[in-house]
Protein backbone atom coordinates (compact mmCIF):
# COMPACT_ATOMS: atom_id res chain seq x y z
CA UNK A 1 0.00 0.00 0.00
CA UNK A 2 1.32 3.28 -0.99
CA UNK A 3 1.09 6.56 0.89
CA UNK A 4 -1.73 7.85 -1.38
CA UNK A 5 -3.81 4.75 -0.84
CA UNK A 6 -3.28 4.98 2.88
CA UNK A 7 -4.37 8.63 2.83
CA UNK A 8 -7.46 7.68 0.81
CA UNK A 9 -8.35 4.93 3.31
CA UNK A 10 -7.92 7.37 6.20
CA UNK A 11 -10.11 9.96 4.51
CA UNK A 12 -12.74 7.29 3.75
CA UNK A 13 -12.72 6.12 7.40
CA UNK A 14 -12.91 9.72 8.59
CA UNK A 15 -15.88 10.38 6.27
CA UNK A 16 -17.56 7.17 7.44
CA UNK A 17 -17.17 8.22 11.09
CA UNK A 18 -18.44 11.72 10.26
CA UNK A 19 -21.47 10.33 8.40
CA UNK A 20 -22.22 7.92 11.26
CA UNK A 21 -21.98 10.77 13.80
CA UNK A 22 -24.27 12.97 11.66
CA UNK A 23 -26.74 10.08 11.28
CA UNK A 24 -26.87 9.60 15.08
CA UNK A 25 -27.32 13.37 15.59
CA UNK A 26 -30.09 13.49 12.97
CA UNK A 27 -31.85 10.50 14.57
CA UNK A 28 -31.73 12.23 17.99
CA UNK A 29 -33.01 15.45 16.43
CA UNK A 30 -35.85 13.54 14.78
CA UNK A 31 -36.82 12.01 18.14
CA UNK A 32 -36.70 15.44 19.77
CA UNK A 33 -38.87 16.95 17.04
CA UNK A 34 -41.36 14.08 17.36
CA UNK A 35 -41.57 14.55 21.14
CA UNK A 36 -41.96 18.29 20.71
CA UNK A 37 -44.74 17.77 18.19
CA UNK A 38 -46.55 15.43 20.60
CA UNK A 39 -46.08 17.90 23.48
CA UNK A 40 -47.48 20.82 21.46
CA UNK A 41 -50.45 18.68 20.37
CA UNK A 42 -51.08 17.63 23.99
CA UNK A 43 -50.87 21.23 25.24
CA UNK A 44 -53.28 22.30 22.51
CA UNK A 45 -55.70 19.52 23.44
CA UNK A 46 -55.63 20.56 27.09
CA UNK A 47 -55.61 24.32 26.51
CA UNK A 48 -58.79 24.44 24.43
CA UNK A 49 -61.04 23.05 27.23
CA UNK A 50 -59.29 25.28 29.77
CA UNK A 51 -59.94 28.34 27.64
CA UNK A 52 -63.57 27.25 27.21
CA UNK A 53 -63.95 26.88 30.99
CA UNK A 54 -62.27 30.25 31.58
CA UNK A 55 -64.60 31.88 29.10
CA UNK A 56 -67.63 30.37 30.85
CA UNK A 57 -66.31 31.56 34.23
CA UNK A 58 -65.85 35.10 32.90
CA UNK A 59 -69.42 35.08 31.52
CA UNK A 60 -70.75 33.86 34.88
CA UNK A 61 -68.78 36.52 36.76
CA UNK A 62 -70.14 39.18 34.42
CA UNK A 63 -73.72 37.99 35.10
CA UNK A 64 -73.07 38.08 38.86
CA UNK A 65 -71.62 41.59 38.61
CA UNK A 66 -74.75 42.70 36.76
CA UNK A 67 -76.88 41.26 39.58
CA UNK A 68 -74.78 42.94 42.25
CA UNK A 69 -75.05 46.22 40.37
CA UNK A 70 -78.84 45.92 40.32
CA UNK A 71 -78.89 45.12 44.05
CA UNK A 72 -76.61 48.07 44.81
CA UNK A 73 -78.84 50.47 42.88
CA UNK A 74 -81.89 49.14 44.79
CA UNK A 75 -80.08 49.61 48.10
CA UNK A 76 -79.14 53.15 47.11
CA UNK A 77 -82.76 53.91 46.27
CA UNK A 78 -83.94 52.48 49.61
CA UNK A 79 -81.31 54.55 51.44
CA UNK A 80 -82.40 57.75 49.71
CA UNK A 81 -86.06 56.95 50.50
CA UNK A 82 -85.17 56.32 54.15
CA UNK A 83 -83.25 59.59 54.28
CA UNK A 84 -86.19 61.47 52.79
CA UNK A 85 -88.58 59.79 55.25
CA UNK A 86 -86.28 60.63 58.15
CA UNK A 87 -86.18 64.27 57.06
CA UNK A 88 -89.96 64.37 56.72
CA UNK A 89 -90.50 62.83 60.16
CA UNK A 90 -87.97 65.19 61.70
CA UNK A 91 -89.60 68.25 60.17
CA UNK A 92 -93.16 67.07 60.91
CA UNK A 93 -92.69 65.91 64.49
CA UNK A 94 -89.37 67.40 65.56
CA UNK A 95 -90.47 71.01 65.90
CA UNK A 96 -93.74 70.34 67.74
CA UNK A 97 -92.10 67.79 70.06
CA UNK A 98 -89.41 70.28 70.99
CA UNK A 99 -92.06 72.90 71.69
CA UNK A 100 -94.08 70.48 73.86
CA UNK A 101 -90.94 69.49 75.76
CA UNK A 102 -90.00 73.13 76.28
CA UNK A 103 -93.52 73.93 77.44
CA UNK A 104 -93.47 71.01 79.90
CA UNK A 105 -90.10 72.13 81.19
CA UNK A 106 -91.39 75.67 81.63
CA UNK A 107 -94.47 74.47 83.50
CA UNK A 108 -92.34 72.32 85.81
CA UNK A 109 -89.99 75.22 86.50
CA UNK A 110 -92.91 77.53 87.14
CA UNK A 111 -94.54 75.10 89.57
CA UNK A 112 -91.24 74.41 91.29
CA UNK A 113 -90.40 78.11 91.43
CA UNK A 114 -93.79 78.97 92.85
CA UNK A 115 -93.29 76.46 95.66
CA UNK A 116 -89.90 77.99 96.44
CA UNK A 117 -91.42 81.47 96.53
CA UNK A 118 -94.00 80.33 99.09
CA UNK A 119 -91.39 78.64 101.24
CA UNK A 120 -89.08 81.68 101.10
CA UNK A 121 -91.94 84.02 102.10
CA UNK A 122 -92.73 81.92 105.13
CA UNK A 123 -89.15 81.60 106.28
CA UNK A 124 -88.18 85.24 105.85
CA UNK A 125 -87.03 86.76 109.04
CA UNK A 126 -85.47 90.00 109.93
CA UNK A 127 -81.74 90.18 109.83
CA UNK A 128 -80.16 91.90 112.78
CA UNK A 129 -76.52 92.90 112.57
CA UNK A 130 -75.95 90.68 109.48
CA UNK A 131 -76.93 87.40 111.18
CA UNK A 132 -80.12 85.73 110.00
CA UNK A 133 -82.45 84.42 112.67
CA UNK A 134 -83.44 81.32 110.66
CA UNK A 135 -81.54 79.51 107.98
CA UNK A 136 -83.15 78.98 104.63
CA UNK A 137 -83.35 75.41 103.38
CA UNK A 138 -80.88 74.82 100.59
CA UNK A 139 -82.57 74.11 97.27
CA UNK A 140 -81.47 71.28 95.06
CA UNK A 141 -79.83 72.14 91.79
CA UNK A 142 -81.18 70.40 88.67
Amino acid sequence: MSGGELAGVLVAVFWAILVAFLAVALAALARTLTATTRLVADVTDRAVPLLTDASAAVRSAHAQIDRVDAIASDVQEVASNASALSGTVASAFGGPLVKVAAFGYGVRRAIAGRGEIRSTRRSRRTVIAGVPTARRPQRKKD
